[in-house]
């Protein structure tokens, strides 16, 4: 069950809310429809349920606010317009990285897309679908976790009838199951055909609660269908007469064989029809659209044995609550990761980012080692001193930018969507695997240029290094560090572009402060700095590891590890400030 009390928008200046005080419920087992005219408010009280809009009230789930719910997606399914999903990525790849945020199992997609009907379109990319189909993808993301409820605004506009059909039929399946359905919509004989209650609004305010029968005998224009073989002609006699004697009637004709008359009455259109000779079939006074009622979705026969794993066939009575999920829970603190993998590799951008930087740094190689004059460690990096960074780290910030950048470029987690925003976990994730692609980045682009050189030149610029650690850890530093920055970057300012340039900051203006700031001798040595760590330590490490602790301290000394270790600080905590505040929960 699902109430909403005291629902009220933040004001704008000089005008109202958009949304006043506005309560009502909708019960499990039933469909709720919310009408109202376009700007009366229904997509901000969706919103304001799901918590995404300032404002006063709050909204229960089975008795419970949505920040206190510790899955929110396994209770409460969100359709909020067009799927959003990167437009590379397949159909299924979309729904398997969601199947990992929601913590079910991958094969639940299948699943889903069996019970949609789109089973024929799971490697086709979502940038390709139309309408109708982008709509029962969007459906399919709903009902993933099997939720309790769901919440849709407007579903079924712009669909064709036969689309709209199987869509309400489909909402009708989860009601009859137990579930709580609530859509909106500005159609009232839609309201009128598919709802069991229809909540109306305007100006964000209540207008009527009423049962879908009451609605539809005291709410729509009573109107007279009329099917007649000769059905254009009777219109244009009827018009003619509805002219002369000065009355509004209406005449619409729904087919070639039916007319539907606002303004008049059985007895006078039947007269009418009398006096000019027009044949009659059927005559009968309607309220609103008495259209066939919805059929439900039919299985097709291929479809039946999956179907019975999903919401639409699963037995239980909506009157006594519903029965438990069948579907099979995964939790525990790898699902974040899982979904971060998913989401990484369901397109080619790190493919094609790779191939790109790969490309790039051998050219740069090759050029440095024949114009001569460069460093052995900065001809494998193929970092010439007029360029900022390397390209394996340009790459390796693109790539932690896109982190957070695609998430609210294409929201299927953004606090947007209604579903579970930034939290730790999800940081982690991305931070570990965006650590993990930029040091694989690196190591093809050093094996590469290494590779190249030696096919070009020989052995003439490269000679076996008599020191290897000390640049090792500087080069993966660098690269996991323009990675972090990328990541917190994005996070922070919501943008891949923003996450880029924060990259790119760093070598550009914070390199140059810290230069400035480390200029000069130290007053005091830092001789024995290691094996003062070593024995503050809990756990003794061997004398040998002292060697690994002087090259990061080596590295964190030089002014573009110590520009980066200041720009993550920062960054990290921006993040906590603004990021780890989110009230639901991952």
């Amino acid at each position: 069950m699902l109430q909403a009390i005291g629902l009220t928008s933040a004001p704008r200046r000089d005008l109202p809310p958009r949304v006043d005080d506005l309560t009502f419920e909708a019960h499990a087992g039933r469909v709720t429809a919310l009408l109202g005219e376009p700007g009366s408010g229904k997509t901000t009280t969706i919103r304001l349920m799901l918590e995404l809009e300032p404002g006063r009230g709050v909204t229960y789930f089975r008795g419970r606010p949505l920040h206190r719910i510790p899955h929110p997606g396994r209770e409460v399914g969100v359709l909020l317009g067009d799927v959003p999903g990167h437009p590379a990525r397949t159909v299924r790849n979309q729904l398997r990285m969601l199947c990992a945020a929601a913590g079910v199992p991958a094969s639940r997609a299948d699943t889903m897309l069996d019970i949609v009907g789109i089973a024929g379109l799971r490697d086709q990319r979502l940038g390709s679908l139309s309408l109708g189909m982008d709509r029962r993808v969007g459906l399919a993301a709903a009902l993933l976790a099997d939720p309790c409820t769901l919440l849709l605004d407007e579903p079924a506009a712009g669909l064709s009838p036969r689309e709209q059909a199987w869509m309400h039929g489909l909402l009708r399946n989860h009601a009859a199951l137990g579930g709580a359905v609530l859509f909106t919509t500005d159609d009232s004989k839609e309201a009128a055909r598919t709802a069991d209650r229809v909540v109306t609004i305007a100006a964000g305010r209540m207008v009527a609660d009423q049962d879908g029968a009451e609605f539809a005998r005291t709410r729509l224009r009573p109107r007279v269908a009329v099917r007649s073989p000769h059905a254009a002609r009777l219109a244009d006699v009827l018009g003619r007469e509805a002219r002369a004697a000065q009355r509004p009637v209406e005449i619409v004709e729904e087919s070639g064989s039916r007319l539907s008359v606002y303004g008049s009455s059985c007895a006078e259109i039947g007269e009418t029809a009398f006096r000019n000779g027009v044949l009659v079939h059927q005559l009968a006074d309607e309220t609103g659209d008495a259209g066939a009622p919805v059929p439900p979705p039919r299985a097709r026969a291929g479809e039946e044995g999956a179907a019975r794993q999903g919401p639409a066939v699963r037995p239980g009575r909506a009157d006594s609550g519903r029965a438990p999920s069948p579907v099979r829970r995964v939790g525990g603190p790898l699902r974040p990761l899982r979904y971060e993998l998913r989401r990484v590799f369901g397109t080619a951008t790190p493919a094609l980012t790779a191939a790109v930087v790969v490309a790039v740094s051998v050219l740069v190689a090759v050029l440095l080692a024949r114009a001569g004059g460069t460093s052995q460690n900065r001809l494998l990096a193929a970092w010439p001193q007029l360029l900022p960074l390397p390209p394996a780290a340009l790459g390796a910030g693109l790539l932690g930018a896109l982190a957070f950048g695609e998430e609210y470029r294409y929201p299927a987690l953004a606090a947007d969507r209604g579903t579970v925003p930034r939290r730790l976990g999800l940081l982690v994730a991305k931070l570990g695997v965006c650590s993990a692609l930029a040091l694989l980045l690196g190591g093809l682009a050093v094996t590469a240029d290494a590779a190249v050189l030696k096919l070009v030149f020989d052995h003439g610029p490269l000679r076996a290094p008599a020191e290897w650690i000390v640049p090792a850890a500087s080069w993966a530093g660098l690269l996991v560090g323009c990675a972090w920055a990328g990541v917190l970057a994005s996070g922070v300012f919501r943008s891949a572009s923003a996450g880029l340039a924060a990259v790119l900051a760093v070598p550009v203006l914070v390199v140059p402060l810290v230069r400035k700031a480390l200029d000069g001798p130290s007053a005091y040595p830092v001789t024995g700095l290691a094996a003062r760590l070593r024995g503050l330590s809990w756990a003794h490490w061997p004398p040998e590891a002292d060697r690994l602790v002087l090259g990061a301290l080596r590295v964190m000394a030089q002014p573009v590890g110590t520009a980066l270790l200041l720009s993550l600080t920062a960054l990290l905590c921006a993040y906590a400030c603004t990021g780890l505040r989110g009230r639901v929960r991952w």
